[in-house]
């Protein structure tokens, strides 16, 4: 049995859980919040995890490559060599010029915390131009984000894009992705039960860990 070890308020555990389901792969779950995972498993302390009969992995993408090659029963690759790298470029954009250069303003954005103005204005500006490459690459004419199939490319995209939106509607005072259908896909996403689960987990642990921050706050 695999076990998912993290907290379902991050996005980066989300998006292997979502892999995880979407691929009909059993695992459990192990609640780890940052500052309690284990150093064995996640050297740098970071989550999520997956704990396997042979031993750990940790960061995200070597998990989720790691299960889609698990089951080949619901593949999230394309088996032509060419569009599997099309989605793997998808998720390098969204995992590392959308989502990396967004979480500087997560801080304030979602936390209670200060940023400098001139965080925010050069996050914001690298923002629009790594969108506007972004958009080049999306296919937003059709049912999911990289064609005609759910890839891993949709595990990266329905966890990721809503904290893009929203944290630069927070600071910058308008939704960066807006001019791009994204409200539509993620409509489309979140009539799927997986998405639905994820959705629902993820809403009750940042719950839970927003009330952990505030009593930290307080002491």
């Amino acid at each position: 049995m695999l076990t998912l070890c993290g907290f379902s308020a991050s996005n980066y555990y989300n998006k292997v859980k979502l892999a995880l389901m979407e691929k009909q792969i059993p695992f459990a779950e192990e609640l780890a919040w940052l500052g309690s995972t284990n150093p064995e498993e996640s050297p740098l302390g970071k989550v999520p995890y997956l704990r396997t009969q042979h031993g750990a992995i940790s960061e995200s993408d070597a998990i989720i490559e790691y299960v889609e090659a698990l089951s080949s029963k619901v593949p999230l690759l394309p088996a032509d060599p060419f569009a599997a790298a099309k989605v793997r470029e998808l998720c390098v954009y969204m995992n590392l010029h959308l989502e990396l250069v967004a979480r500087n303003l997560y801080p304030q954005a979602f936390f209670g915390g200060k940023i400098s103005d001139s965080t925010r204005d050069r996050t914001l500006e690298q923002l629009k131009k790594n969108i506007a490459a972004f958009a080049k690459l999306a296919r937003f004419d059709t049912p999911f984000i990289a064609g005609d199939s759910f890839t891993l490319a949709d595990c990266s995209a329905i966890v990721h894009l809503p904290l893009v939106s929203s944290a630069s509607k927070i600071l910058g005072g308008s939704d960066l992705l807006a001019e791009l259908p994204v409200r539509d896909y993620l409509a489309r996403m979140s009539e799927r039960p997986t998405v639905q689960k994820v959705n629902a987990d993820r809403k009750s642990n940042t719950e839970e860990l927003m009330a952990r921050m505030q009593a930290k706050a307080a002491r």
